[in-house]
Order: C-alpha cells, then sequence, then structure tokens
C-alpha cells in the first residue's frame, strides 16, 4: 500500500489502455477509483471487479466528457459516493486521421470535444472542489499529452497533435492559476505505447515495427509504464512537481 490514505481518484477514459492501467494501480495502492466511461461499459466493470477482487475500493462513472451537463452529473455522483476528489487523471481521448487539406467541421469537433473540451471541463469541476481558495483541501490534477505535440504525430495526425499540444497549454496556464491553491498540475506526454489507439494505423504489429527504428530503446512501451509515472506524480513524492509535462517514451 502506499501513502494514498484512502484518497479518491478520478480516471477519465479509465477502461482500456493507459487508463485501466492507472486504475488497477492506483487500486493496488489504496486509492477509491473512479472508473469513467462513455461506450465501453463492459471493459470498465471488468476493471472495477479487477480492483474489487483485490481488496479495493472502485467505481465506473459512465458519462462523455466532452459534454459539460454529463460531467457535472458524473462528479456529483462522485460527491455522494466518496466525497471530494483527491486525484483527477484526464486520459480520456480518441485518435484521428485526415490531411489538413481535407479537414472538414466534425473532424475537428470530434477530436477537440474527446481531447480539450474534456480536459477543461473535468478540471474545472476538479478546481471546484480541490481549491483551498474554495474552501478545498487541494488536489493533483494529471494531464495526458503525447510526444505527437513534439514530432506531429502519425500520418494525417494534424488535429490529434493540435488536440494534444492544446492540453499541454492549458497544463500550463492551469498550473499558474491554482499553484498556490493547494493543487499540483502536471501532464504526462507518453510516446509509441501498446494500445488499441494504434488501431487506426494499422494496429499493434506495426505500430511495434515501427517501435524497433522509431524509438532510442528500441521498443514500444506498455500502459504500465505510463501508469507508474502518474501514480508517481500523483504522490507525495513529486510534491514539487508542477506545472511539468514527462515524457515517458523510451528516448523518442
Amino acid at each position: 500500500m502506499s501513502n494514498s490514505k484512502q484518497k479518491t481518484m478520478l480516471i477519465t477514459g479509465a477502461s482500456r489502455g493507459i487508463g485501466a492501467q492507472i486504475a488497477l494501480l492506483a487500486g493496488s495502492q489504496g486509492y477509491r477509483v473512479a472508473v469513467n466511461y462513455f461506450k465501453s461499459e463492459q471493459a470498465a466493470y471488468q476493471i472495477v471487479k479487477q480492483i474489487t477482487d483485490n481488496g479495493g475500493e472502485a467505481i465506473a462513472l459512465c458519462a462523455d466528457v466532452g459534454q459539460l451537463d454529463q460531467v457535472e452529473l458524473m462528479f456529483k455522483t462522485l460527491d455522494a459516493k466518496w466525497g471530494p476528489l483527491d486525484v483527477l487523471i484526464n486520459n480520456a481521448g480518441i485518435l484521428t486521421k485526415f490531411r489538413v487539406e481535407d479537414v472538414v467541421q466534425s473532424d475537428l469537433d470530434n477530436i477537440f470535444r474527446s481531447n480539450v473540451y474534456s480536459t477543461y471541463f473535468c478540471s474545472r469541476e476538479a478546481v471546484r472542489r480541490m481549491s483551498t481558495k474554495l474552501g478545498g483541501k487541494g488536489g493533483v490534477i494529471i494531464n495526458m499529452s503525447s510526444v505527437a505535440v513534439r514530432l506531429g504525430g502519425l500520418g494525417g495526425g494534424a488535429g490529434y497533435a493540435a488536440s494534444k499540444a492544446a492540453i499541454e497549454a492549458f497544463n500550463l496556464v492551469l498550473s499558474k492559476e491554482v499553484g498556490t491553491e493547494g493543487i499540483r498540475v502536471n501532464a504526462v506526454r507518453p510516446g509509441l505505447i501498446s494500445t488499441d489507439i494504434h488501431d487506426l494505423h494499422g494496429g499493434l504489429e506495426q505500430m511495434h515495427t515501427l517501435a524497433k527504428t522509431a524509438v532510442p530503446m528500441g521498443r514500444a512501451g506498455e500502459p504500465r509504464e505510463v501508469a507508474e509515472v502518474a501514480l508517481w506524480l500523483a504522490s507525495d513524492a513529486a510534491s514539487y512537481v508542477h506545472g511539468s509535462v514527462i515524457d515517458v517514451a523510451g528516448g523518442r
């Protein structure tokens, strides 16, 4: 068990991939874990079951976090269940593939609502509960970025890279806004990680082939390796880490 002392953590988009691994690791370290999902109900409840079967506490919360009214309801549900939130992981997001010359409004609406609006909406609700200025006891917000911000992503990655760049700018601004209010804000910047988000670009086999030459360590990362960094940022061991972006990319 860690020094989490029954703190509550909400992870958005936690039914699979990196979010699921963060949820499982948090549960093993004593956090009460709220697993947010939108479409993958069965997968989300499987994560909850794994946590509770191992003696932890977890719930699944259905919400499209790109919609403010659903975010508000999700946080009210969490308040009623466990009280104020301690850690928010803004992990929900999608990958898109289009060239700029082919972009249509729905492309941008979808990716910015899923990746950027969700981060703003969930952070708004978290700050309202965490800020010592507003009567809270402090907390931690962790935002999920991508090395696509630095590298432009894979082919057709204009929308995805731009959305993640927006998240990094948001991460910096929010850290300045709430740094004296007991809230630490940081971001994680994963590289090529073995998750099904890569299905849009040929799947895991193609991603692992790319990693052999594109990543200095010669391999793709595992979701657990990103989760370990997120849990460290959430812990007291990172008490003076604020406004930072941590690469988890094998040197890429």
